[in-house]
């Protein structure tokens, strides 16, 4: 019986094309790792800030507040992030405009929320009456998801019996609902003219109703016409059709 020496099988990789390859896969395999532990864990949620007992800083009425929004990210110069729209003569103002922001989990982010009395139509705030502020971090809001606190002044002590309330929510449903809407025979509510209606939508939450959004006021109207207007889904109802409203 002859017995044929065994025949050796060429591979389909030659050993340098092998290295080649296993230092790619090796490269690949670093900047995948790199660019998972750089990329940072982050979700945007959404701040809604009310306030009451705010100092009364007007003669023969009462305070216009705003409410102005500002971020630390260098521990030394603040920037301004947005602001809410003006209550004209309240103490207690409910904003519907909200603040929208990225939440880093592994960064402290630093907020304040600064609260004026506007009486002009200046953007500059130097001129207008400083009502009280907060400093905190988002990492604290989002923990507490509602955040009570009181207002203190430039110099720290307090602004009266002003407090603030900052609740925050995770934005899920990035969806909008538009918004046509008029009213017809309105009841008269003012002694002198026509009443001046506007429109309040309030969500529904765990603790109560949330104002969620504001038209603006018609004046001397008893059957208005509202400008088309756009709700975020998940401002009015966390994104939830079935939930009900409050107009």
């Amino acid at each position: 019986v002859r017995c044929d020496e065994p025949r050796r099988v060429q591979p389909c990789v030659s050993q340098r094309q092998d290295a080649e390859l296993s230092s790619v896969l090796h490269r690949a395999c670093r900047i995948y790792s790199w660019s998972q532990m750089a990329a940072p864990c982050v979700t945007k949620v959404e701040l809604t800030v009310s306030c009451d007992n705010l100092l009364d800083k007007d003669v023969g009425s009462k305070s216009d507040p705003l409410c102005v929004l500002l971020s630390n990210a260098s521990d030394t110069q603040w920037f301004e992030v947005g602001r809410t729209e003006r209550v004209n003569n309240c103490l207690h103002p409910k904003f519907a405009k909200k603040f929208d922001i990225d939440y880093y989990f592994e960064i402290v982010q630093k907020l304040k929320f600064a609260i004026y009395d506007i009486d002009n139509k200046t953007i500059d705030l130097s001129d207008d009456d400083f009502l009280g502020e907060l400093e905190c971090t988002l990492g604290q809001i989002v923990s507490c998801k509602k955040l009570t606190r009181p207002l203190v002044l430039k110099n720290k002590k307090p602004a009266g019996k002003g407090t603030i309330t900052i609740c925050a929510e995770e934005v899920k449903d990035n969806r909008v609902v538009n918004f046509e809407m008029e009213a017809r025979k309105l009841d008269n509510k003012d002694f002198f003219g026509k009443s001046d209606p506007y429109l309040e939508f309030y969500k529904q939450t765990e603790t109560g109703w949330q104002l969620a959004h504001r038209t603006e006021v018609i004046k001397n109207n008893l059957n208005p016409v509202w400008k088309p207007f756009k709700i975020p889904l998940q401002s009015l109802c966390n994104g939830d059709l079935e939930k009900p409203v409050k107009l």
